[in-house]
């Protein structure tokens, strides 16, 4: 629908920028001085005067019905939403954060691509082991509530867990930011939280990506996701094919959600806003969700040599069952007493405000047990020591013959 008084507004300024008066108009168009006077009061002028009247006014018949010039201003990259001088100041400004003192890191910000030493002297068949990983939908709440740089922790401690519990060694870290225009601070404090994590987990952030996606990406939204390369022999890849009936599991304490079951959790807040501020411990629903994964590393390496461990999972989305499940071999079952789980008070309120069958937890959520670690019952006690060094660790169950891979048996104490 034309806006006529935008049209006539438009009129009014264009024939001003040419010096003219109403009656000059009226003359050179050999029309009526009131007719002019119409038309910059909101009457539409007819067809037949349409053209004449833009070719005037040096402009085209479209931008008169529009009531506006067409851009004139060439198109650029700026333009569309991508500044590039000011995505190289960031650039220059986040270098700090890719300072590493290990020496195996051959180059800095600048170059197309990252270079690290491979020669590993002390490691017989070494094997390399990656793994790409993202935070998920926490990282939306992260965003919205100003846990940025905390959901930077959750990312690197995830992917180092993943390739930890096949007995590897961290070594390098590349990020990916995704964003629909780069705000140099929340930028920064990404890449903070990116580094710190992965000197926490004793690896280096070696590089990366800032994607600007103006065209793609909801204003204020960051997408992030990270790749990890880490090391072992071949003769310690720990995935699961030792293990033989007798062994036990052991299960190490989580702190909280870590980085799954955050769909339900949002939809839970979606429905019942106010819980979000309900204590639960000392600490609000808030914080007790948004408490970042944790780093299993740390016990991990005291442990992953022994050639006692025969198998660890990491306990991630789709609880116990999907992931224990994925290294027991064929013809094998894990037994877990879930009488035997120290509930975390924050899935109880959870299961209670959501009204959740067991079931459906157990499927969902880690439900206070972040690491499994399947040990020769020999070694347990001395594997369980280490562990206990950092976290809770309790034993969870045992492995027997049978079908399927893990069966569970009594109910969580909730």
């Amino acid at each position: 629908m034309l806006d006529v008084q935008k049209i006539a507004a438009f009129l009014v300024e264009q024939r001003r920028k040419l010096g003219m008066t109403q009656a000059d108009v009226a003359s050179k168009l050999n029309v009526s001085y009131q007719a002019v006077s119409k038309w910059e009061n909101g009457a539409l002028p007819n067809v037949e005067i349409l053209a004449e009247l833009a070719q005037l006014f040096h402009v085209t018949a479209d931008e008169i019905l529009a009531g506006r010039k067409k851009e004139t201003e060439p198109l650029s990259y700026s333009r569309a939403g991508v500044d590039v001088a000011y995505t190289d100041a960031i650039k220059k400004e986040i270098a700090a954060y890719l300072q590493t003192e290990d020496p195996r890191v051959l180059n800095g910000l600048g170059p197309f691509a990252s270079l690290y030493d491979l020669d590993f002297p002390e490691i017989k068949d070494p094997v390399l082991v990656l793994k790409t990983e993202g935070p998920g939908s926490k990282q939306k709440l992260a965003m919205q509530y100003g846990y940025s740089e905390s959901i930077c922790h959750d990312m690197i401690n995830h992917l180092v867990n993943d390739i930890a519990v096949m007995g590897a060694k961290p070594l390098a870290v590349l990020d990916c930011i995704v964003c629909s225009s780069a705000e140099k601070e929340t930028i920064k404090i990404l890449l903070k939280g990116i580094s710190q994590a992965c000197k926490e987990n004793e690896c280096s952030l070696v590089g990366g990506e800032t994607s600007i996606q103006p065209q793609v990406v909801e204003k204020g939204t960051y997408i992030l996701s990270s790749s990890i390369a880490g090391i072992v022999s071949r003769r310690h890849v720990i995935d699961g094919h030792a293990i033989q009936p007798g062994d036990l599991i052991l299960g190490v304490a989580s702190n909280g959600l870590h980085t799954n079951g955050y769909s339900l959790v949002r939809m839970l807040l979606e429905k019942m806003p106010q819980i979000k501020f309900e204590k639960i411990h000392g600490e609000t629903f808030l914080e007790q969700i948004m408490k970042p994964h944790t780093a299993y590393y740390k016990a991990i390496k005291q442990i992953a040599s022994n050639p006692a461990v025969h198998g660890m999972a990491h306990i991630t989305g789709g609880g116990m069952e999907a992931n224990l499940s994925r290294i027991i071999p064929k013809g094998l079952q894990a037994k877990i007493d879930l009488g035997k789980w120290k509930v975390l008070p924050l899935f109880r309120f959870i299961k209670e405000a959501g009204n959740i069958e067991e079931q459906e937890m157990l499927a969902t959520f880690n439900c206070g047990i972040g690491l499994a670690v399947v040990v020769e019952k020999t070694s347990a006690q001395w594997i369980k020591a280490r562990i206990s060094e950092f976290f809770d660790c309790c034993e969870i169950g045992t492995i027997q013959e049978g079908t399927p891979k893990v069966s569970f048996y009594h109910h969580i104490a909730w």
